[in-house]
């Protein structure tokens, strides 16, 4: 099994990457024009595999196109560079709504009450599940890549979080000093900004962040490719840390 899926792979990888997916990412995705033109090959390999072993699906009447799935894949592969990866290995689906969607969620209050409220998404991701997003909201977000919002990169962090790195050449899941500091980095820049956030100060990043540590993980990723020079500045240590796990440093992407 192994070996068929690395020479499907192989094999995927080393297909001439076609015309019309390039067109898309380049209109799409502003961040490939910022990337070297070696981690531009690199992705182009990435994407193909990954949207051979994902599979796409549409609700609410949305019809899957290539522009759809070129343009979430891209995303999802930029948080893979630089990396021996086995491609999200707890991920299977892709669903994709045509906008922000509700869910209902069920929650369990003091003395046995259960309420159920609405809430509007813009997408959600699941361990060992699917990835869920809002067309609409996946495609503001890429539009603009200086804001410190993307939603394929705060979903495909969590993809990343809640499997370990489980595939990935990470070096700070893998050598245990290195996860230490990984760690204590994260630990006190989160308590930071829930403390800013519970006493209603203003923060740099955003707030949910602060709703729990794998929030924040997922907020600084956004930030970390979407607004890295003002991330280094406020939080060096953090982009520090973030550089050596993402293997990348997209400050330079801006020279």
């Amino acid at each position: 099994m192994f070996l068929f899926k690395k020479w499907r792979r192989k094999r995927l990888a080393g297909r001439e990457f076609p015309e019309g997916w390039l067109r898309i990412i380049e209109k799409n995705v502003p961040l490939y024009g910022r990337l070297s033109s070696e981690d531009k090959a690199e992705l182009r390999r990435h994407i193909p595999i990954f949207m051979g072993e994902k599979r796409f699906e549409g609700c609410r009447g949305l019809e899957i196109t290539d522009e759809i799935k070129v343009t979430i894949a891209a995303q999802a592969c930029v948080l893979l560079l630089h990396r021996k990866t086995d491609y999200y290995p707890g991920l299977s689906t892709i669903l994709v709504y045509p906008r922000a969607f509700v869910i209902r969620r069920t929650e369990h209050l003091p003395g046995g009450v259960v309420s159920e409220e609405p809430q509007v998404l813009l997408g959600e991701s699941w361990h060992r599940g699917p990835v869920v997003l809002s067309w609409d909201d996946v495609k503001h977000d890429t539009a603009d890549i200086n804001d410190g919002h993307n939603v394929v990169f705060h979903e495909f962090a969590h993809q990343i979080e809640s499997s370990g790195g489980k595939g990935d050449d990470t070096i700070v899941l893998k050598n245990s000093s290195s996860y230490i500091a990984w760690a204590r980095v994260l630990q006190k820049d989160y308590e930071k900004l829930r403390h800013a956030t519970a006493q209603n100060h203003p923060t740099f990043l955003n707030k949910y962040g602060a709703t729990n540590p794998e929030e924040f993980f997922a907020v600084v990723t956004e930030f970390f490719f979407e607004k890295p020079r003002e991330l280094k500045e406020i939080h060096q240590e953090l982009y520090n840390e973030l550089k050596q796990f993402y293997h990348q440093d997209p400050v330079s992407y801006l020279t």
